[in-house]
């Protein structure tokens, strides 16, 4: 199977995907108690006459039934217009290019250091096998796998914002100052709890792959080649197994964008970080239906390019894919 189909039946995938994904997001804010028109207004509710609420359930769309409504959303979304989000009260996209730098730069200082300590554990565990150093590493995976997001950015809020003081408790930038007197330093002191939160979730996955990747390749007939050469240690793993584990550590790394992505929903509600995960939980507790479902396809495409980009390492990487035979 060539590139150019191989990535084509996966566009089609995403293509059926996305679709089922936001139906089945519209189908669950449909039934959401919450009323649109009344989280629009706010407080001004109370003031606001029953016509002025029609005239804007009928500006909003909310008025007409639910199979109208959706199939009105498609229409907009196949022509490139996403909507307006009630909540914010600007076009859904203005609201995606605002919060998703945010949430990009605290995804991406996650993503890179949850890649390097983790190959580097998995590395330390794998040429140690069966050592006191590798049982920890592995108990240490397998308690990080079992600890929710939320919890793990709740200890860390505890000991160094609250008992320490050594970092603010939560918002990206400081209170009261202007963008033009934020330092870097003020910027790092915000970022790095919740980079540090989510980029924790991350290590188990790709230390226990890697562990595993790195005994398979020392187990290998190249190696006892090697080492019956002379060669040891970490010189021997440089040589000639650090190019056999790194690439599929970095494809499984990408594949694991779904994760992150789900991660720093997490992490920026518990540290109030003003990015696409807050939004999104925003606007589904008020039924903000333009804007979940903006994010949602946004989201969808984001988890899609990092699954894309791992299946691309592991069509260029391993031969058999290269022959069509587990495609």
């Amino acid at each position: 199977m060539n590139i150019g189909k191989f990535i084509l039946l996966r566009t089609l995938k995403f293509a059926i995907l996305l679709f089922a994904v936001v139906l089945f997001s519209f189908i669950l804010v449909s039934f959401s108690p919450v009323d649109p028109i009344q989280s629009y207004l706010g407080a001004e509710m109370m003031v606001v006459s029953e016509e002025q609420k029609e005239r804007l359930a009928e500006y909003f769309g909310v008025d007409e039934s639910k199979t109208q409504q959706f199939l009105n959303w498609l229409n907009m979304f196949l022509h490139g217009d996403l909507g307006t989000s009630l909540l914010y009260r600007q076009e859904v996209i203005a609201v995606i290019q605002e919060r998703f730098l945010a949430s990009f730069v605290l995804m991406a200082i996650s993503w890179i250091i949850s890649g390097i300590f983790g190959y580097a554990l998995g590395v330390i565990a794998g040429m140690n096998k069966g050592t006191m150093i590798d049982k920890a590493i592995k108990s240490f995976c397998f308690i990080l796998a079992s600890t929710p997001a939320f919890w793990i950015g709740i200890l860390l809020l505890i000991v160094f914002s609250l008992w320490l003081g050594w970092f603010p408790i939560g918002l990206s930038l400081p209170i009261g100052m202007l963008a033009e007197e934020v330092t870097v330093w003020d910027w790092l002191k915000h970022i790095i709890l919740p980079a540090l939160t989510l980029s924790i979730i991350g290590v188990s996955n790709i230390t226990l792959h890697t562990r595993q990747k790195v005994m398979d390749v020392l187990e290998s007939e190249f190696i006892r080649f090697a080492r019956s050469k002379g060669e040891e240690g970490f010189r021997l793993f440089a040589r000639h197994g650090l190019r056999n584990t790194l690439f599929p550590a970095i494809s499984v790394h990408f594949a694991s964008f779904g994760e992150l992505f789900g991660g720093a929903i997490l992490a920026e509600q518990v540290f109030s970080y003003p990015g696409l995960g807050q939004a999104i939980v925003q606007a589904g507790m008020n039924s903000d239906v333009p804007l979940l479902l903006g994010i949602v396809v946004f989201s969808t495409l984001f988890v899609f390019i990092g699954n894309l980009l791992a299946d691309l390492l592991y069509y260029l990487i391993d031969v058999r894919m290269k022959n069509g035979e587990t495609i």
